[in-house]
């Protein structure tokens, strides 16, 4: 079949260009990704009531779109809550999220926060009090709108860059987990269903369709690794990810490798561990 050219795609609306290219030319590496994370990993079941938050970016959106293309497809019954969280944003990106989303056809739902004004006075690791406190909002939220999961847009890269990053600089080998259960909200789930989606894939399903998301939109994104993608951060997310296009220069299984090998560790071969807080170490039953 023919595909159409790029001026017959800017004639259709937005929302259909959209859903036919997750459907067809994207199916491959978006949908059957998303579709065999949800498999793999049990992160949709009969009855689940899911928050899919949204930040207004690349990732966050087109999960909100394959989450209303795989309900289409009724394996499994389930509920879906669109939710956006305004952590302070400028009337502009807001505007900007609020149009993506009625382009794109999808119904959110948008509560307020003042999570930008809290941490626009602290100095050391806002990013990260940024992302926690975004996290507690959206669990709170969320349980109250009757979810009892949270769907967030990490991918593929974010998980290989975070096994690496921890090994890197924080001497530890651990893993991005596709879903855990809530310390602090009892009954809520986090969810990531892009888990094994690449973002170079994602940037080209939103290249394609010609669409402007949302990037960082804090008072920190000079230093916020998807703002400045040109080199002049300092971010270690951001040294990993070239680190890693580095490697694959010579080795191009280097994403696969680290992807697995967090599902490949030989505890015969470990000289300590740690399970549920405590550790343990191989001499103890040497």
């Amino acid at each position: 079949m023919k595909e159409i050219t790029y001026d017959e795609r800017r004639e259709l609306p937005t929302i259909k260009r959209a859903e036919e290219s997750i459907q067809k030319k994207f199916h491959k590496q978006l949908f059957s990704p998303f579709a065999k994370a949800c498999k793999t990993y049990q992160l949709i079941e009969d009855g689940d009531h899911i928050a899919v938050c949204m930040s207004g970016g690349k990732d966050s959106m087109l999960m909100a779109k394959l989450f209303q293309e795989i309900r289409r497809h009724r394996q499994k019954e389930f509920d879906l809550t669109f939710l956006v969280m305004d952590p302070g944003y400028n009337r502009e990106n807001r505007a900007l999220i609020e149009s993506n989303a009625k382009a794109l056809g999808i119904p959110i739902t948008i509560f307020e926060s003042t999570i930008f004004d809290a941490v626009d006075v602290i100095e050391k690791n806002p990013c990260y009090l940024c992302a926690r406190m975004r996290r507690g909002y959206l669990y709170s939220k969320a349980k109250e709108l009757g979810c009892n999961k949270i769907a967030l847009g990490h991918h593929y890269d974010d998980v290989i860059e975070t096994i690496l990053m921890g090994m890197i600089h924080g001497a530890q080998i651990q893993t991005m987990m596709p879903k855990l259960h809530s310390t602090n909200f009892e009954g809520m789930e986090l969810i990531r269903p892009l888990y094994l989606v690449r973002e170079a894939d994602i940037c080209a399903w939103r290249d394609y369709n010609g669409l402007r998301f949302l990037q960082c939109a804090c008072h920190f994104t000079e230093t916020c690794s998807t703002c400045n993608e040109d080199g002049t951060t300092s971010s270690k997310r951001l040294e990993t990810k070239k680190l890693i296009a580095e490697l694959k220069k010579t080795n191009p299984y280097i994403e696969s490798n680290i992807f697995r090998s967090v599902e490949n560790v030989n505890l015969d071969t470990i000289i300590e561990y740690k399970k549920d807080g405590v550790r343990h170490h191989f001499l103890d039953e040497y």
